[in-house]
């Protein structure tokens, strides 16, 4: 845990600015200096935010006040971002934050692709810097309810899909995802063209079943990068990067959730991958070398693009050398953030 008091300074400067920019890209800053700051990079949390602040912009204006009653009307309505964020300031200062996100996952979590899945890796972050200590600290319940009112502004639910066989392992099942027919357009336009997936983690026997095949999951996504990452290097760390996000939220969660929540993740992790699959993988190359986690994290800190930072946090959670090579392929494909 982050002790500098440097992460909840960074929220503090951030909550007065919105969750998207230019009406459809996500503000990533929350969800990076969260990383940043629990990979023992916390000195680096302002530079950062100086270089990263051209690509915020101030909080948007409110529409119609959310309220208990209308709640369902307004989901999915991203005019409303400012209206659910203050809906959920004022319950998560009225209940206990985990009682707030047990009430809200299962009604969110069939509609975790809108803002392309970012706003439940948004969750992901604040919930992980609540657990781990955080719970008395006001600018990480006030970034929970950013994070929830974000997802519910862009609430989506995927389409129907053909179930197809899949495999028994993650690793297994995420190569037997067939690749959409027409690969152009955005993460919407994409995701509406996802007819077939594989069937995978179909029925865990226990929610510890199905925390252990999220665990799973999340280390097939990431060792899968260092191979096909370069089917789209920026869209292709969500097949990762989210189920991971559903990962760390758990322990707060009632463990009825957790079976549902595998699902979810699956589906998403699954829709990214044929949504941005290679026409061809490259092989596999050690690009770790002998190299300590902490040091692929400093390099992904250094590159400073946020997908790539976040990237690099997640597969620290794996830890393995095939997950950190994944970690510098992405350092070695994706733009980097520099200065203006």
């Amino acid at each position: 845990m982050d002790t500098t008091g440097i992460y909840d300074e960074a929220l503090t400067r951030l909550h007065s600015f919105g969750p998207e920019r230019l009406g459809r890209l996500t503000n990533h800053a929350p969800m990076a200096v969260e990383a940043l700051a629990a990979r023992g990079q916390a000195g680096a949390v302002h530079r950062w935010l100086d270089v990263y602040r051209d690509k915020l912009e101030d909080f948007p204006g409110t529409h119609a006040r959310v309220t208990d009653g209308d709640w369902a009307e307004a989901l999915g309505d991203p005019r409303r971002a400012a209206d659910w964020i203050a809906y959920f300031e004022r319950l998560l200062a009225e209940r206990p934050w985990r009682d707030v996100l047990a009430q809200w996952w299962p009604r969110l979590l069939p509609g975790m692709y809108g803002g392309s899945t970012h706003p439940v890796i948004r969750v992901g972050h604040a919930a992980r810097a609540l657990l781990e200590g955080g719970e008395e600290r006001a600018p990480r319940l006030t970034e929970l309810a950013h994070g929830l009112g974000y997802w519910a502004a862009r609430h989506r639910v995927a389409p129907e899909v053909e179930p197809v066989p899949g495999a028994a392992s993650a690793a297994g099942a995420l190569d037997a995802v067939p690749a959409i027919d027409v690969r152009e357009g955005g993460f919407p336009q994409r995701l509406e063209r996802v007819s077939r997936l594989p069937v995978w983690a179909a029925a865990p026997a226990t929610p510890q079943e199905a925390h252990a095949k999220l665990t799973e999951l999340v280390r097939a996504a990431v060792h899968r990068y260092a191979t096909h990452g370069h089917g789209e290097e920026t869209m292709l760390v969500h097949a990762s990067t989210a189920p991971n996000a559903v990962l760390r939220v758990l322990p707060a969660l009632p463990q009825a959730l957790w079976t549902p929540s595998l699902h979810a993740a699956w589906t998403a992790s699954a829709a990214v991958t044929a949504m941005y699959a290679p026409d061809e993988a490259i092989g596999y190359q050690d690009r770790a070398q002998g190299l300590t986690p902490e040091e692929v994290f400093e390099r992904a800190a250094a590159h400073g693009d946020e997908h790539v930072v976040k990237f690099a946090d997640t597969a620290l959670d794996v830890g393995d050398e095939h997950a950190l090579s994944s970690v510098l392929y992405a350092v070695e494909i994706s733009e980097p953030l520099v200065a203006p």
